[in-house]
C-alpha cells in the first residue's frame, strides 16, 4: 500500500511538532493503515511484528483522543514484558512532548508498588503495563476504569503464550463495554481470534506484508557507538575501507544537513539529499554522485526512494532505521549487479533491541565489530598501497623505472634500501596527506584569496555552516579550502581561493541559501 506523510494526517499542532522533532517524515506501513482507523474510533486487529512502528500507530491516536481536562485513566496499554512497557512509555512521552496536562505511568512487576500508588493518586490518563500488575492495581482499587475509552493489547500473541489470557480477559470485562479495543499481534493463533470475537466490535483487519530481503552480496556489520562518537567512527570506517562511493542514511532532514556540514568540514567529498529539495536540485546531486564527483551521499529514507545506482560500495545506517522495512530498503542499495557491498549500522544504547528485532525479521545475523582505531586505519592504508604496488609490477612496463633504479645501485645503494626508502616516503606522505593538504590550502589562501560579498546574513537565519555547506555542495569545492566567513545582519563576506572564484560566481549566483535567492560579487576594497 501507499505510505502517507504525517503532514497529511489531521492531527493537533502539538503532535505534528513532536513528530517533526522525532524526525518522522512518512508513516510506516502499519502506521499508514492504523492511525486513520484508530482516529475514527474503530476497533482494530493488526498483524505486525516488533520494530514496524506499532507504538506510534496506536500511541498517536491514544494521545489525540485524550480529554486533558480529565485526570481519570482513559487509555490502558497492555504489554507482555516490563522492557516493552518502558519502551512504549518512553516513546509516547516523546510524542506528547508539547501536549500539556498529559500523564503516563508504566506499571510492572519488580518496581516498588509504593511509587506506582503515589503516582496513581495524582491521576494518570494513560497506563502502560504488564497484565499481572495492572490487574493487581484494579483489584486494589488503585486503578479506576470507568473513564477508559481505549484498550490496546500490544504483542497479544506473546501475552497469551506467557499465560496472561485470564488476566487480559478480567481486565477487558472490567472496562466499559463502549470502549475501543485494539490488538496487535505478529501471528494470529486461534486464541487471538477467540478474543477478537468475544471483546471486539466489527474490528478492522490491518495486515502488513513485509518485503523479502534479497541482498546476498551484502556483508552486514554493526558497531556499538555512543551518539557523540558517531562522526569520528564514521570517518575512520570510510578511511579504513577506502570507500569511493557510499550512501549514509539519517532519520531526519535536520540530521542529514548537519552531517553533510560536519563531513565537508573534515574534507570529504559529500552532499545531501532530503524531501525538501526541488526535483532539479535532487537530479543535480544524484548526477554528481553517479559520476563520482561526490563520493558520499547523505540521505533520508523518503529522499532515497527510487534511488538506483549500481556502484555503491557501502551503506551506513548512521541513525537506526525506524522500521525493519527501511533497513531492507537501505541496505538493498549496495551489493547490486552481482557486486559485493557492505552495510554498516551504528547502534546506541537501547537501540540494540531494535537491531535484534531486525535480525529476527531478516533471518540473518548482523556481525558486531569494534570501531577501528587509528592504527587499524594506518594498517589498511599500508595493505592497500602494497596491493597497488603488486598490480603495477604485474602490469609490467617498468623499463624507465629500472633505469632510474640503476642510478641508485651505481651509487652503491642496495635495491632493498631503495625500496624501503620509497615505501617510507610514500606511506608517510599518505598518512600525513590530510595535514599537508590543509597546509597547502593555508599557503594558497595567504597568497591568493578573493573576498566575496553574499547578500545573506543573520537576519535570514543563516549560519556560517549554511554558507560553507551551500558553496561546497553546489560547486564541489572541498569545505576545508574555504577561508573566513564574516557574518553580518544582512550580508556576509567569504574568503575563497582565487582559482575557485569564477566557479563560485557562475554556479552560486541565483541559487538559494535558506530560501533566499543569493547574489554574489567580488567585494570592493572599501567593503
Amino acid at each position: 500500500m501507499n505510505k502517507i506523510k504525517f503532514a497529511d494526517i489531521a492531527l493537533s499542532k502539538e503532535l505534528h511538532k513532536a513528530i517533526v522533532d522525532l524526525g518522522y517524515e512518512e508513516a510506516t506501513p502499519i502506521q499508514s493503515q492504523s492511525i486513520p482507523v484508530l482516529l475514527n474510533g474503530d476497533d482494530a486487529i493488526g498483524q505486525a511484528q516488533t520494530g514496524t512502528g506499532k507504538t506510534a500507530a496506536f500511541g498517536i491516536p491514544a494521545i489525540e483522543m485524550l480529554n486533558t481536562s480529565l485526570r481519570d485513566t482513559q487509555v490502558i496499554i497492555l504489554c507482555p514484558t516490563r522492557e516493552l512497557a518502558i519502551q512504549v512509555s518512553e516513546e509516547m512521552n516523546k510524542l506528547a512532548k508539547y501536549k500539556k496536562d498529559v500523564s503516563f505511568l508504566p506499571v510492572y512487576g519488580g518496581q516498588p508498588i509504593e511509587r506506582q500508588l503515589k503516582a496513581l493518586k495524582k491521576g494518570v490518563q494513560i497506563i502502560i503495563g504488564t497484565p499481572g500488575r495492572v490487574l493487581d492495581h484494579i483489584e486494589r482499587g488503585t486503578i479506576h476504569l470507568e473513564s477508559v475509552r481505549l484498550v490496546v493489547l500490544d504483542e497479544a500473541d506473546e501475552m497469551l503464550d506467557m499465560g496472561f489470557r485470564d488476566d487480559i480477559e478480567l481486565i477487558l470485562k472490567t472496562t466499559p463495554k463502549k470502549r475501543q479495543t485494539v490488538m496487535f499481534s505478529a501471528t494470529m493463533p486461534k486464541a487471538i481470534l477467540e478474543l477478537t470475537k468475544k471483546y471486539q466490535r466489527n474490528p478492522k483487519q490491518i495486515k502488513v506484508v513485509h518485503e523479502v530481503l534479497t541482498v546476498p552480496n551484502t556483508e552486514q556489520i554493526y558497531f556499538e557507538v555512543k551518539e557523540r562518537n558517531k562522526l569520528e567512527a564514521l570517518s575512520r570506517i570510510i578511511d579504513l575501507y577506502n570507500l569511493k562511493l557510499s550512501l549514509i542514511f539519517c532519520n531526519t532532514k535536520r540530521g542529514a544537513d548537519e552531517l553533510v556540514e560536519q563531513l565537508q568540514a573534515r574534507g570529504y567529498s559529500v552532499d545531501g539529499l532530503h524531501g525538501d529539495m526541488k526535483q532539479s536540485t535532487r537530479e543535480k546531486v544524484l548526477n554528481k554522485f553517479r559520476k563520482g564527483n561526490i563520493e558520499i551521499l547523505v540521505a533520508t529514507d523518503v529522499a532515497a526512494r527510487g534511488l538506483d545506482i549500481d556502484n555503491v560500495e557501502a551503506v551506513f545506517n548512521y541513525d537506526m532505521p525506524q522500521d525493519e522495512e527501511y533497513y531492507v530498503h537501505r541496505i538493498g542499495r549496495t551489493g547490486r549487479a552481482g557486486k559485493s557491498g557492505k552495510a554498516f549500522t551504528f547502534v546506541s544504547g537501547r537501540e540494540i533491541f531494535k537491531l535484534r528485532d531486525i535480525q529476527k525479521y531478516i533471518k540473518t545475523k548482523v556481525k558486531l565489530m569494534p570501531v577501528p582505531s587509528y592504527d587499524d586505519v594506518e594498517e589498511m592504508r599500508t595493505n592497500i598501497f602494497i596491493e597497488e604496488i603488486k598490480s603495477i609490477i604485474d602490469a609490467g612496463n617498468l623499463k624507465k623505472y629500472h633505469k632510474i633504479l640503476g642510478q641508485f645501485i651505481n651509487d652503491d645503494y642496495s635495491t632493498t634500501d631503495v625500496s624501503a626508502a620509497l615505501l617510507k616516503f610514500n606511506l608517510e606522505s599518505t598518512s600525513k596527506q590530510e595535514d599537508l593538504n590543509v597546509k597547502d590550502v593555508k599557503n594558497k589562501q595567504s597568497g591568493g584569496e578573493v573576498r566575496l560579498f553574499f547578500n545573506v546574513g543573520r537576519k535570514d537565519k543563516v549560519r556560517p555552516g549554511d554558507i560553507l555547506g551551500a558553496i561546497a555542495g553546489e560547486t564541489g569545492i572541498p569545505g576545508k579550502v574555504i577561508g573566513n566567513i564574516d557574518l553580518y545582519d544582512k550580508f556576509c563576506f567569504v574568503n575563497i581561493p582565487s582559482e575557485y572564484v569564477d566557479e563560485v560566481l557562475d554556479t552560486m549566483n541565483g541559487n538559494q541559501i535558506k530560501n533566499k535567492k543569493v547574489h554574489i560579487e567580488i567585494a570592493n576594497k572599501k567593503d
